[in-house]
């Protein structure tokens, strides 16, 4: 999910339950929209991404992984901001139905969410 300065989702993309999040970075980096800074976690922490959010302009600010042999700085003050980010996970997770995984198929499941963020928009 890509989320605004605000906590608010604006991109949503489900992908299978065991893939990394490194799928996730290759199908938002073309999409990605205009903006000075991206926060990320550590599963996001790859050079291919960080010189693709470059190219567009943006300044990642994501923590190196532990197996870096040398860790690229970055602004912890900032990176605090990042909750903002976990809470609209919460706030979608409100809605029983996505949280317990009610639906079985995945188009289904993707369309809850995509209610559930459409009515979080509205209400905020």
């Amino acid at each position: 999910m890509v989320c605004d300065g605000d906590g608010q989702p604006t991109d949503v993309w489900l992908s299978d339950g065991n893939a990394s999040d490194y799928r996730g970075a290759r199908h938002f980096l073309p999409r990605l929209p205009r903006a000075r800074r991206l926060l990320a976690d550590k599963g996001y922490d790859a050079g291919w991404f960080r010189r693709g959010l470059r190219k567009k302009g943006i300044r990642p600010c994501i923590p190196s992984r532990k197996h870096r042999k040398k860790p690229i700085p970055y602004n912890k003050t900032l990176y605090r901001k990042r909750h903002k980010i976990e809470n609209s996970f919460s706030k979608i997770k409100d809605w029983r139905r996505i949280a317990m995984r009610y639906d079985r198929c995945a188009h289904t499941f993707h369309s809850a969410i995509c209610i559930a963020v459409v009515v979080i928009w509205y209400l905020n």
